[in-house]
């Protein structure tokens, strides 16, 4: 029984193959765990496996991917007509490709549009997640080329564009847009605005975010910027972009009624909604219903 727990909760696949199983453990697993499983094993299917630990990410584990369907049931019924699902990756690892394929499947079989962000991927890898069930892929590109160096280094510009491409290239549609408040000026503002707009086809998704200082971070104390900056971007994004859904995303949290009504009303269409935004915390749902009845906003299910 506490086996069975602690496979459940704590094992990310990362390889298996009759005789051979590798993992990463979760953070609360026991240290015996891969000598555990190897026993059970080797006593109850009459042959040998060898179990052992790997420093690769893996696949969610089981527990994670109850609680992930549960989640998409819910936004379901709450309204949603597509979720999606995150991790903050680098890039997507062919280990976990497999992992990624059965999250989308889990969710399109709920009736759902599937998106999912995972970092850089392969062409390969942009096809294999369409075949699965995939509708859109996330991936936005941040800020402008030119102060894009100036906010990360793992990756340039033109790897965005290279992911944002293969997707396309593979049938998926595309969610990207930028954050504000990174140290940028109106210029790099405007240049974030430029790229999106520059897309042939412009992005099915463009959620325009506003930095959510986090703790320990190098931006945890940037200056706020008005919101009135939030609702300048959100009426050029509608101009450039006219066909785009223009998604009110991160900060919104931290946003008065007032000023989400100014974004809706410069052409704000869509929002993101539940508890988080892969690490920035949203808004309730009850209040965004209660703003939308407030506003005289009607509710579109259908993408």
């Amino acid at each position: 029984m506490i086996l069975h727990a602690n496979l459940f909760n704590n094992l990310h696949l990362v390889r298996f193959e009759p005789g051979r199983i590798e993992f990463r453990p979760g953070d609360h697993a026991p240290s015996e765990l891969a000598h555990d499983l190897s026993k059970f094993l080797n006593e109850n299917t009459q042959r040998r496996w060898v179990v052992t630990v790997s420093g690769e990410a893996g696949e969610p584990t089981l527990r994670q991917r109850d609680e992930a369907r549960a989640a998409a049931a819910k936004a379901k019924a709450a309204g949603a007509t597509r979720f999606c699902m995150g991790a903050a990756w680098r890039g997507l690892k062919d280990s976990d490709l497999d992992g990624a394929r059965e999250m989308a499947r889990a969710v399109k079989a709920l009736g759902m549009e599937t998106c999912m962000t995972l970092g850089m991927l392969s062409q390969e890898q942009a096809e294999a997640l369409k075949e699965s069930g995939l509708d859109y892929y996330n991936h936005n590109i941040d800020t402008s080329p030119e102060y894009y160096g100036e906010i990360i280094t793992t990756h340039d510009f033109q790897d965005r564009l290279e992911t944002l491409n293969a997707a396309r290239r593979a049938g998926l549609k595309i969610c990207t847009g930028g954050i504000i408040g990174l140290g940028e000026g109106r210029e790099d503002r405007a240049g974030m605005l430029e790229a999106l707009a520059n897309m042939d086809p412009h992005p099915e998704s463009a959620p325009i975010n506003m930095l959510t200082p986090i703790a320990g971070t190098p931006l945890a104390d940037a200056p706020p910027l008005s919101p009135l900056e939030m609702v300048r971007m959100v009426a050029a994004a509608r101009i450039l972009m006219p066909r785009s859904h223009v998604r009110l995303s991160a900060g919104r949290a931290g946003m008065s009624a007032e000023a989400q009504a100014l974004c809706f009303f410069a052409g704000a269409n869509s929002i993101f909604y539940g508890e988080k935004l892969l690490t920035a915390d949203n808004r309730d749902l009850d209040e965004d219903r209660e703003l939308f009845s407030q506003l005289g906003l009607n509710t579109n299910l259908h993408n």
